[in-house]
């Protein structure tokens, strides 16, 4: 039996077998997505925050709620609406006549994992209610600062295509996710399995937590300890520099981009159960780092996702 001092004590080979344990279990409800459940896990493990975009009906809500089931601790869904308000979010203070005084009264943000569930129905106002919790792990209300609990993880959704009664979110909204990602469709025989097959939402109600916030924060620690050579550092520059070079690009990734793209390359050669960390593995979480963040040149036709697919074909893999 597995006691709380003993879990404290964990060896780094039974954190990477809890680890594969919880992707195991996410991937038994998200069929046929190993590499987006893996970058889930990147960046949950890089410390950040995940924003998952794509059409309805792909398992965007299903991939948050089993990840958050398998992650454990304590998490709450937070379903964004056009009138929700930031004190929905974070809290309010309500004056107690017994005591004559002020009470505070967390909101739903106050968990280890939010599922902020389809995020750009809200206002821009009530998505900046967001913005210090996301970036400081804390809440300010009333001139009173709530620290949050830790680890603290944001998963959110939403429909790129949905534009009825949404509100882009800003600039500096999309910077506080670390990673943005997309499902996509299914094979076809993968559908047939679905066809075939029970809902596999049901399966979430039998999802038992794998790790929990101790387990999370030790893996955190792993992957910021894992080794990065030189050669890695020479392509996460030779990528940055490309971003600020490019003709299509308005403006390039910062230095904080740079930093975030080594994190999560450790987080992802974590979850791949390497030891150290390759320039492979900065490849593949670029794309979901940089497309978010690059800003186009409005006359150059192109996109996020377009920009990063030349940047990584005319930049060499050490």
């Amino acid at each position: 039996m597995t006691t709380p001092a003993t879990r404290s004590a964990a060896r780094p080979g039974d954190l990477a077998d809890d680890l594969a344990r919880a992707r195991a279990a996410v991937n038994e409800v998200i069929v046929d997505k190993a590499e987006v459940v893996d970058l889930a896990f990147t960046a949950l493990l890089a410390d950040g925050h995940l924003l998952i975009e794509d059409l309805p009906g792909v398992g965007k809500t299903t991939l948050a709620q089993a990840l958050s089931l398998a992650v454990g601790g304590n998490w709450q869904r937070i379903q964004f609406t056009s009138d929700m308000l930031p004190a929905d979010i974070v809290g309010i203070s309500v004056f107690r006549r017994e005591d004559e005084q002020f009470e505070f009264r967390p909101g739903p943000i106050f968990a280890n994992v939010v599922l902020a569930d389809e995020i750009n129905r809200a206002t821009p106002r009530t998505q900046s209610a967001l913005l210090e919790a996301m970036s400081e792990g804390q809440v300010t209300v009333d001139g009173h600062t709530h620290l949050l609990p830790q680890p603290f993880f944001v998963i959110a959704t939403q429909n790129p295509l949905d534009l009825t009664g949404t509100y882009p979110l800003p600039d500096s909204q999309l910077d506080r996710f670390l990673l943005r990602l997309s499902i996509g469709y299914p094979s076809e025989a993968e559908e047939r399995r679905l066809l075939t097959e029970p809902d596999r939402r049901s399966m979430l109600a039998s999802l038992e937590p794998v790790l929990d916030p101790e387990r999370v924060t030790q893996l955190i620690g792993a992957a910021t300890a894992l080794h990065v050579a030189d050669p890695v550092l020479d392509y996460v520059q030779a990528l940055i520099a490309a971003t600020r070079s490019h003709s299509a690009v308005a403006a390039g990734l910062s230095t904080r981009a740079a930093l975030a793209l080594i994190q999560c390359a450790r987080a992802h050669a974590l979850v791949l159960r390497q030891d150290f960390c390759l320039p492979d593995n900065v490849k593949q979480v670029f794309p979901a780092l940089a497309a978010h963040r690059l800003q186009p040149v409005a006359e150059s036709g192109l996109d996020g996702a377009d920009l990063v697919n030349e940047i990584l074909e005319q930049t060499p893999v050490p």
